[in-house]
């Protein structure tokens, strides 16, 4: 699933395509992402990191690692990641994914001199939202209002995600 939007084609805004290209990620095994390309051109979407059945358990880690280097290659280069800094999980799973799935796109982006921040859960919440505690049906039903079509809510808390770091940094990790 991708939705594909340009920056500024509100009615009435101006284009002036951005320089830098952005990568916003939802990590956990179902992984939010969007991507601002140097065109101004936002993709968004979702990617599997579900080990198979024969998988041994780094095999999602190395598969996150060729994604990562995918979209660089194709979209890239990638010049700044923000990604949701998550510090409470509904369980023990859920966090060594995240855990390891943060370890890995630190390690990735500090090998390419990429820079890369965690945005706060409520932070993003308040900024797309208008409440630090929205629930998933308020973030997509937010980020809808803001003319994008999240297929669910990693891919809606994505698009948050990248919005807040365009309006209120720049896009600059």
């Amino acid at each position: 699933m991708a939705d594909t939007t340009l920056l500024g084609t509100e009615p009435g805004a101006t284009l002036n395509p951005p320089s830098r290209t952005i990568l916003a990620l939802d990590l956990g095994t179902t992984t939010g992402w969007a991507l601002r390309s140097h065109d101004g051109l936002i993709t968004t979407g979702t990617a599997s990191f579900r080990p198979g059945r024969f998988d041994g358990g780094g095999m999602r880690y190395l598969r996150f690692t060729n994604w990562l280097s995918e979209i660089d290659r194709l979209s890239g280069p990638v010049e700044a990641i923000w990604f949701e800094e998550v510090r409470r999980h509904a369980g023990t799973d859920a966090s060594h994914i995240y855990g390891g799935l943060m370890a890995t796109l630190t390690a990735w982006a500090e090998l390419r001199g990429v820079p890369y921040d965690g945005v706060p859960v409520g932070t993003i919440k308040r900024h797309a939202a208008g409440k630090g505690n929205a629930d998933k049906a308020a973030m997509v039903a937010a980020v809808r209002a803001r003319g994008f079509s999240p297929a669910d809510d990693n891919e809606a808390d994505v698009i948050a995600i990248l919005l807040w770091a365009i309006e209120t940094k720049g896009g600059v990790a």
